[in-house]
């Protein structure tokens, strides 16, 4: 079995870290990719897709990183269901083991794995 992601796109805002009750580091992203094909209007359509990051990646691209910066993720994809409403919902994300900052003034001197943090 697999569950391998990998992302190219841009931060949609700037990233803020959240600290956990057991004094975990994390944050959550949104990064916005670009389908490689246009719609019928001729227009790129981009996807817009939710992303985790713990400890030292969340904390290195919180101080490097800024909305519309250029990264790239490698991880997994994550799903859970939770009752809302009275209705089943499902949510899924992507968790980080590996990022790159691609557009960053640091980007030359930071890739960080999941095993660093």
């Amino acid at each position: 079995m697999l569950n391998n992601v990998m992302l190219v796109g841009r931060l949609t805002k700037n990233p803020e870290i959240i600290k956990t009750d057991n004094g975990s580091s994390r944050t959550f992203v949104i990064v916005a990719v670009p389908r490689n094909y246009k719609n019928t209007k001729g227009e790129y359509e981009t996807d817009f897709i939710k992303c985790i990051l713990w400890n030292a990646m969340a904390e290195r691209t919180c101080e490097y990183c800024k909305k519309g910066d250029v990264i790239g993720i490698v991880g997994r994809i994550e799903s859970r269901s939770y009752e809302k409403d009275g209705e089943t919902r499902y949510d899924s994300e992507i968790v980080a083991e590996k990022i790159s900052f691609l557009s960053s003034k640091s980007s030359k001197e930071n890739v960080i794995n999941e095993k660093d943090s």
